[in-house]
């Protein structure tokens, strides 16, 4: 039986499995990461300790599945980049994470190019995506090397190749979303043009082969976004079909099939994937903070650990909201100097209030991101499939579903990104193959109904979203 190693390198750790041919995790080994959090909105990761996350976990996975493995696939953190030496592949800056503000000047100075920018990038000009913070590395940390996305540093690492998928480009705002090629236009406008930019591949090719992971060279196949990955193991392949990723941000996308229509919500519009020469495209919005705020409030005592959030959390809020805003608002606010608050306290309200209203606006958010795909998407929502750490909070799971006023299918297994990256992989190993035989049917660990009223869930948002205009900086404030 055919087995892969899927790689999941992340914001808070790398996670390795090896999976068979039916979709089974033999073994898994993860390596925890913390980012570093800076004054100004800064956000970095050491690049060698995201490499050796890489090797460690991913050498663990073969060693304690005791089989042979096919491939080796990976998934990245998708607007995550670092300046690097292509020649000896020696990292020259940090790694700047996805959630770094910094390039906000960036893209304050390209403002009158917005609307451009969203037309032909399908995306929102702001410092979560990669363009920004590349030009933001040149003009404060190095003009030495390449400045790329972490995927192509640890792929050159792992087998020479430099290269990027197309679901990773997409992320840029450099990448036209029609065509799937890279932009001179836009990358003149970022400052980019004279900067030696990867090959981007398709998601199920071969792109070279390792010895990493000991034993005889491998190929390294399956390269995609970790979100989109999800969306993939999911079996999200019909337009309207959507998932929500409970990780350090949580992560709504919506599948949209061959037509990359452009959000008319805030939303963003990027490639899924490739396969089989067919490009797919998803909607798709972001909240910044959920396990991270669920990690800030570990660090301040409110809770014990991360899975002692149901035990905290009060049944009730008993008025209190939260705007978790801990690293500004993303999709459809785009407001990275909003702060985050908690408000209708009173001398009653308990930590376990503060923490049913963080887990309440974590939900919130969400929310208010599936009700504008289906305004993008021409019509409702009827499901969610959910998939991460968080979602093993019925709390959270429960809230999401009273606030969605939709079902909430919970993923069966805790591994939806490798595994989506595990079947990109197959398909480059087996031409006979397509998408829905790699992923096939699932039943959901946990459903979770609505119980508020339509009234109740209405009357809650209202209020939440009064808080959350309350947070957000002036426009002329911003920049």
């Amino acid at each position: 039986m055919t087995h892969v190693l899927a790689v999941d390198q992340g914001t808070s750790g790398t996670k390795a499995i090896v999976v068979d041919a039916v979709g089974r995790v033999v073994s898994i080994a993860e390596v925890a990461l913390r980012p570093v959090y800076l004054p100004g909105g800064g956000v970095e990761q050491d690049p060698e300790a995201l490499w050796q996350s890489v090797v460690d976990a991913g050498r663990r996975a073969v060693t304690e599945a005791g089989v042979p493995v096919a491939a080796v696939a990976l998934a990245n953190q998708g607007e995550t980049v670092l300046a690097w030496d292509r020649a000896t592949g020696r990292p020259l800056s940090q790694a700047i994470v996805w959630q770094d503000r910094r390039a906000e000047s960036v893209c304050a100075e390209l403002s009158a190019s917005a609307d451009d920018l969203a037309r032909r990038t399908g995306l929102v000009l702001d410092p979560y995506f990669s363009a920004p913070k590349m030009a933001w590395i040149r003009a404060n940390l190095t003009r030495d090397g390449v400045v790329t996305t972490t995927d192509t540093w640890l792929v050159h690492r792992l087998c020479g190749a430099f290269v990027t998928d197309a679901s990773t480009a997409s992320r840029s705002l450099v990448l036209d979303l029609d065509s799937v090629t890279w932009s001179h236009e836009l990358l003149e406008l970022f400052g980019l043009a004279d900067e030696p930019l990867p090959e981007i591949v398709a998601c199920d090719q071969i792109v070279g082969e390792t010895t990493a992971f000991g034993g005889s060279p491998i190929p390294v196949a399956g390269l995609v976004v970790d979100q989109q990955a999800a969306l993939l193991a999911e079996a999200c392949l019909e337009p309207g079909a959507a998932k929500c990723t409970f990780g350090t941000g949580a992560f709504l996308l919506a599948q949209l099939g061959d037509d990359a229509v452009r959000s008319t919500a805030g939303l963003t519009t990027s490639v899924a994937w490739t396969l089989r020469d067919h490009t797919s495209y998803c909607a798709d919005g972001q909240v910044y903070t959920a396990a991270s705020a669920v990690r800030w409030a570990v660090d301040l005592g409110l809770i014990p650990a991360a899975d002692q959030l149901d035990a905290v959390a009060a049944d009730d809020s008993a008025g209190v909201l939260c705007v978790p805003a801990l690293a500004g608002l993303a999709a459809p606010w785009w407001d990275a100097q909003a702060t985050a608050s908690f408000t209708g306290m009173t001398l009653s309200s308990g930590r376990g209030h503060l923490v049913r209203a963080l887990l309440e606006g974590i939900a919130a958010q969400v929310a208010c991101v599936a009700e504008l795909v289906a305004q993008d998407l021409g019509r409702p929502l009827t499901r969610l499939r959910v998939d991460g750490g968080l979602t093993r909070s019925t709390a959270l799971m429960q809230a999401q579903a009273d606030l969605a006023r939709i079902p909430v299918e919970v993923y069966p297994s805790a591994h939806a990104t490798p595994l989506g990256a595990a079947a990109c992989a197959r398909l480059a190993l087996d031409p006979t193959l397509s998408p829905a035989d790699v992923v096939g049917t699932w039943t959901p660990e946990h459903t979770y109904e609505p119980q508020w009223s339509d009234a109740r869930a209405a009357e809650y948002l209202a209020s939440w979203r009064h808080a959350a205009d309350a947070v957000r900086t002036p426009s002329e404030d911003r920049s």
